[in-house]
Parts: structure tokens; C-alpha cells; sequence
């Protein structure tokens, strides 16, 4: 099966094993302390956290996980910095241990949303504080959390022989989800919502083009929304033979 991937570009790098479902970038907002993510339930995702004066050797940046979530990792490699995350999972922290060059940098936390939480609810909680090396506090700021969607997949028609002008299309889906199958061109196919076991299935309304296309299917909810990878096929000429 031929397939393709065209989801949004993630902000910053990917760690290792771990699932980073795209969100917001990091941004510093007036100077403060600032860091954003969208994850589905279930996963990983990175928060990166802005505002942490460079060179500032001694302080200590510490996140304090939105509640019903868990830090799992502080994974920044980078010489002048040591991370660390706390045993519970509440919270992680970098440490200043030496002049950092250039631009200010941008702090990874590594955080994991449960897989009851509710797609594009705003987790609450997420808290950032910055300290000297005394230990006094220098700023303090917010993270925030989105409970995203997970990626919808897209299991028939399977690519290979000529297909139906109008071919059955399903997957499966977030339950609830609203999931639009999209063409080669970006036009609506089909569209309808998942099941509660999460099973979905549409009939274009409209015949297919005939010859390639390549077909997606978009799930949304409460606001937020996946792709699932998508699929070339080919639409028989009108008579010809097709599945």
C-alpha cells in the first residue's frame, strides 16, 4: 500500500521514542516565561519553554505538570544546562551550569496526557518559576496544555487495482469525532462521524474523477484536529472494469 504522510510541522526537535503530536511553538511573551503544547490522550508531546535569560549561570527553571499529567523526561543535550525530573512526575527542572552562546534557548519538557483526557480540553495547572542561584524567586509564568486528537486512520479502499467512482471509505477515529475524506485536490469526498468504538465509514456522494487521486481522512473535535496518512488510488474510467 502506498501511503503519505502530510500532517503540520512539529516546532523544535523530536526525542527519541518519544510521540510528539504537533502544537503550539514557544514563544517568549514580553520577556516572560512561556512554553505551549497540544498532545493526544494517551501520548507524549513536548512542551519548549521560553524566557530563560542566556548565560545566567545558578538558575533554575522548574515546570510543574498541569494536573492529571506526568513529566517524563527533560531532555535537552546541550552543554551549560542540566536537567532533571522530579520522582512523582509533578515537575522537572533545567539548571544554569555555565554561559550559554547566542539566543536564548528554548527548554524541552517531555509530558504525558492520560488517555481519558478529553480532546481540546485545556489542561489546568501547568505552572513555570524561575530562581537565582540563591534559590530567590526571579519570574514565574505559565505553560499551556491542550488535550489534542489522536490521527485518524484511513484503512479502505486499499491501493491497487481500478476503483468504483464512488468507493467505500473507512477507518477508525476518535469516538465522536467529526472525520471529512478529502482528495488528491483538497475537495471533500465524503464525510460523517465515528462510532463510539471509534469505527467510521462514508460513501462519496459524488463520483470520484476517474484516474489517480489520493485520499485523507481529517478528524475534529472540540476544536482540535488530526490527518491520517493518505492513500493513492486509481478511479476506473466509466465501464471500464473496477473492485
Amino acid at each position: 500500500m502506498n501511503r503519505h504522510s502530510r500532517t503540520a510541522a512539529v516546532v523544535g526537535g523530536v526525542v527519541a521514542g518519544v510521540l510528539v503530536v504537533p502544537g503550539a511553538s514557544a514563544v517568549g511573551r514580553d520577556g516572560g516565561l512561556w512554553g505551549a503544547a497540544t498532545i493526544a490522550p494517551g501520548r507524549e508531546g513536548i512542551v519548549e519553554v521560553a524566557g530563560v535569560p542566556e548565560g545566567a549561570e545558578g538558575v533554575t527553571l522548574t515546570l510543574t505538570a498541569p494536573r492529571g499529567t506526568r513529566v517524563t523526561g527533560a531532555p535537552l543535550d546541550a552543554s551549560g544546562y542540566r536537567g532533571s525530573v522530579a520522582a512523582d512526575g509533578r515537575g522537572a527542572a533545567y539548571t544554569v551550569t555555565g554561559g550559554v552562546p547566542g539566543q536564548d534557548a528554548l527548554l524541552p519538557f517531555v509530558l504525558a496526557v492520560p488517555g481519558n483526557a478529553v480532546p481540546g480540553t485545556r489542561l489546568r495547572g501547568c505552572s513555570l518559576r524561575l530562581t537565582d542561584a540563591r534559590g530567590v524567586p526571579r519570574a514565574v509564568g505559565r505553560c499551556s496544555v491542550t488535550v489534542g486528537l489522536a490521527s485518524p486512520t484511513l484503512t479502505r479502499p486499499l491501493s491497487g487495482g481500478p476503483l468504483a467512482a464512488r468507493p467505500e471509505v473507512s477507518g477508525t477515529a476518535h469516538p465522536g469525532a467529526q472525520v471529512t475524506v478529502r482528495d488528491k485536490d483538497d475537495q471533500e469526498a465524503c464525510a460523517t462521524t465515528a462510532a463510539p468504538d471509534g469505527t467510521w465509514n462514508c460513501v462519496p456522494g459524488t463520483a470520484l474523477p476517474a484516474g489517480a487521486n489520493r485520499l485523507q481522512a481529517v478528524a475534529a473535535l472540540n476544536g482540535v484536529s488530526a490527518m491520517s496518512e493518505q492513500i493513492d488510488i486509481v478511479v476506473a474510467e466509466a465501464g471500464a472494469g473496477r473492485q
